[in-house]
């Protein structure tokens, strides 16, 4: 069957999906869709106007099949190559579109999963019949059953189709892709204990029947240029040999092209490596090793049959078996009806055509089926003898390595004297490492603890230096207060001193006053009070003049009785200073202690200076004022409030 004709039996599922009235006609826009979904899948160039001008004269609604047929040769199919597409993606392609409609599997059989209908859905499209509508007739559904089974390593049971098709008559002319599948996933044609088998199986025949798959399978191969054995998955068509990483085929490693001048030989054992055999083409020469002789008979047998399909000019064996197996059984139809007719000479005529031409094809099929079998006798005779030449290179190998067996165990004795002194210094140094550890950490310890007591140590000396320094700042004031105080002292001694020289100046003037006037005494007792109220009202005036100097009294020549009365009020102003100077004297005797800095002496609120002394330049001036004052107004023992806050 040629391209063209695989191709068509997909396009036609894909044309009847969407005939939905099932009338036998598709209207013009599905068509569109529909041939532009197959031009992208074939890889051709699209044109999209071809249809209407395949069309432009049939204006009367939807296009039939055989109306669709001359456009999809003529445009789609003549421009369709092999190799330049993906046959399965185009095939998923239709299969999708009619999967939609026409296949809907039961909720509770689910032996084949969507993939596994898919590939099901191909391996029906290979077998089926050439006449529409697609069947597969009960010879090739057996065939396929038979490898799904082989696959799974059981032996097909052939009473579940028979009692099939018992049931439905109409199944013994053919059956369709979507009875075949919905029957299958019921388990009405084959016995099925595990569905992951059942895939694994389908997968594989789906792999060897629709990919063309002859033989694939684990092999080592030769390096070309690094020269080193290496593990590759080989997968064996027609017309290559390809080999990948492993056997899910994502990395693709190389590719052997089968051409007519390949040629496939075994090879003598060498490297040590066993069942050799070598694939020479035009370019170079792969070397290959299997992992028995029966696999190296199987593939070299297998690559044979590639390079004679090759030859022929047949690209899938399978299809050349298909082909073969019909032709059988047409055969076998003409040879019984010319049984039924023997009555008749014209059918005895064709009787003895059909027979002879059948008895040329058995003859054929005998000698090539001797062909095959003579050259499988020379294969086995030539695997005989090599067997035998291997045999006996082998007992030589083995005789080697009993001989290196021997020397390996005397070495493996020495060795183990060797672990053991070795063994036991390692105990020696693992204990000396322990004790070493142990010791490590006491140092480590007494580390830590000089550590932490040299931390503590810096803390108190911290502390102490932070003491000190309080200490040297409260040394520093203790000394800047002595420093006020005696400067405060001796300010206070020239007090004193001149305190001294007034009261002794104050004392003479007494005396003087006393000698010249004895009459002085009688004011002094009449008015105690006004004295003693004017001595109260100036002592705060006294109190804050107690350092001054008195101003030196001139007398004016003026009238006696007016000396007198002027003097009898100096004697008593100078008496009643002489009280007030007194008492500040004795208050001054007494020492100020160098710490004794929160008391102090009470100051009247009418002091000037809030408890401060006066110094001599300001107690002479407050002086001459008040002399100058008696001197114009007479004796006032009570000065007004004006000339105190002057004074102030």
């Amino acid at each position: 069957m040629d391209l063209q004709s695989e191709l068509l039996k997909s396009i036609w599922y894909a044309f009847t999906s969407l005939d939905v009235e099932q009338s036998g006609k598709v209207s013009k826009s599905q068509l569109k869709v529909l041939s532009h979904n197959l031009y992208t899948a074939l890889n051709i160039p699209h044109d999209p106007v071809a249809l209407e001008e395949h069309f432009k004269d049939n204006n009367n609604g939807p296009v039939s099949n055989q109306g669709y047929m001359p456009y999809l040769n003529k445009y789609i199919l003549a421009k369709a190559t092999e190799g330049t597409f993906n046959k399965e993606t185009f095939d998923e392609l239709c299969w999708t579109l009619t999967s939609k409609k026409n296949f809907k599997p039961s909720t509770q059989q689910r032996l084949c999963s969507q993939k596994d209908c898919f590939k099901l859905f191909c391996l029906f499209n290979l077998l089926s019949e050439d006449r529409y509508p697609l069947v597969i007739i009960q010879p090739e559904l057996e065939y396929l059953l038979k490898k799904i089974s082989s696959a799974m390593s059981l032996d097909w049971d052939g009473t579940l189709l028979e009692e099939l098709l018992s049931q439905n008559v109409d199944l013994q002319d053919g059956m369709s892709v979507w009875e075949f599948l919905e029957h299958l996933s019921a388990g009405q044609l084959l016995h099925v204990e595990c569905k992951e088998a059942f895939s694994l199986a389908v997968d594989e025949v789906f792999m060897e029947m629709y990919h063309n798959t002859i033989k694939k399978g684990y092999l080592l191969k030769k390096g070309h240029v690094r020269r080193n054995w290496q593990e590759r998955w080989f997968v064996l068509k027609p017309s290559s040999l390809t080999y990948f990483v492993n056997e899910d085929l994502k990395e693709k490693k190389g590719e052997i092209l089968l051409e007519d001048n390949c040629v496939v030989e075994n090879l003598p054992d060498k490297e040590g490596r066993r069942c050799l055999f070598c694939v020479k083409t035009y370019i170079r020469t792969y070397e290959m090793s299997a992992s028995n002789l029966k696999q190296r008979v199987d593939w070299v047998q297998a690559i044979q049959t590639a390079l004679r399909l090759r030859a022929e000019g047949k690209s899938s064996l399978h299809q050349e078996l298909k082909l073969s197996r019909r032709k059988q059984r047409e055969t076998l139809q003409r040879s019984q009806s010319n049984q039924s007719n023997n009555s008749e000479p014209l059918a005895d005529e064709v009787s003895q055509d059909s027979a002879s031409e059948q008895q040329e094809e058995t003859e054929r099929l005998e000698q090539h089926i001797e062909s095959i079998i003579q050259k499988q006798r020379e294969v086995e005779a030539k695997h005989k003898e090599e067997e035998k030449q291997e045999r006996e290179r082998q007992q030589t190998v083995q005789r080697d390595l009993e001989r290196q067996l021997e020397e390996t165990k005397e070495a493996k004795e020495r060795m183990t004297t060797t672990l053991t002194e070795m063994e036991k210094e390692v105990q020696q140094q693992k204990k000396r490492i322990h004790e070493l550890e142990l010791t490590q950490l006491k140092l480590e310890e007494a580390l830590n603890a000089q550590i932490h007591a040299r931390l503590e140590e810096d803390q108190v000396r911290l502390e102490l230096e932070r003491q000190l320094a309080e200490e040297q700042n409260a040394r520093l004031e203790e000394d800047r207060v002595r420093r006020e105080l005696e400067r405060q002292l001796a300010e206070e001694q020239k007090k004193l001193a001149e305190l001294l020289l007034l009261q002794s100046h104050l004392e003479t003037l007494a005396f003087k006053t006393e000698d010249d006037s004895p009459i002085a005494t009688r004011p002094i007792t009449q008015q105690p009070e006004e004295s003693s109220q004017h001595s109260t009202k100036e002592a705060p005036i006294h109190e804050s003049t107690s350092t001054a100097v008195p101003p030196i009294i001139q007398q004016p020549q003026e009238s006696s009785q007016h000396n007198t009365e002027r003097e009898l009020m100096s004697q008593s102003t100078s008496t009643q200073l002489m009280k007030h100077w007194t008492i500040q004297l004795n208050r001054l005797m007494k020492p100020i202690a160098p710490g004794d800095k929160g008391e102090h002496l009470p100051v009247k609120p009418t002091c000037p200076r809030q408890g401060q002394a006066l110094t001599s330049s300001e107690f002479i001036a407050k002086v001459q004022t008040g002399v100058g004052q008696e001197k114009g107004n007479g004796y006032n023992p009570a000065p007004p409030e004006e000339e105190e806050e002057k004074g102030s």
